[in-house]
């Protein structure tokens, strides 16, 4: 059953949202508390740069099957997502509405998002960066592949963050399993 407040359900239209995988509705649709964990792989350049940026992010370290721990808590206006990796935490906030249905906040960056269903999975369509509430010209901003899925029964992501002139900043891959739902 849908929680009101659950966003993901609201941004797809009612016939995408029912061709979702069951694991993906489970984990964008359930309570207004979920717990889950899972392993995860995490990848992204070594260099000083990066490694800074990924700490002002909120973004993990790089390394192979990672334990990752996810809090999703709904409130009546945003989702908060707490992600635990072995190698680092990651805060994040979602927003409906602006310029695109979905806009995430990490730290002084946000990213707009467009969702689409493709097949029983959600993409996750970057359409905007903004640093500090400006807007980023294209040129400048990330490259980001992130989408929503199931394997074997399980909810699956796999999110890829390039940067100009920088390269591979963060990717990571896994699953994860819900544990409760408050």
């Amino acid at each position: 059953m849908s929680s009101p407040t659950a966003l993901f359900h609201v941004l797809l239209d009612t016939a995408d949202w029912s061709r979702l995988a069951p694991a993906v509705q489970r984990m964008h649709a359930e309570g207004r508390v979920i717990q889950a964990s899972g392993e995860a792989d995490v990848d992204g350049a070594r260099h000083a740069f990066a490694r800074l940026l990924r700490r002002l992010l909120t973004l993990p370290e790089p390394g192979h099957g990672q334990r990752i721990a996810l809090t999703i808590e709904r409130h009546a206006t945003h989702e908060r997502w707490t992600r635990r990796f072995a190698r680092g935490h990651m805060r994040s906030t979602l927003h409906p509405g602006g310029p695109t249905p979905l806009k995430e906040k990490l730290g002084p960056v946000a990213l707009h998002f467009t969702l689409r269903r493709d097949g029983d999975a959600i993409d996750w369509q970057l359409h905007r960066v903004t640093l500090l509430g400006l807007p980023l010209p294209r040129t400048l901003s990330a490259q980001v592949l992130s989408r929503s899925g199931a394997r074997d029964g399980r909810y699956a992501f796999d999110i890829d963050v390039h940067l100009p002139l920088l390269g591979p900043l963060i990717a990571y891959r896994g699953w994860l399993e819900i544990d409760h739902v408050g």
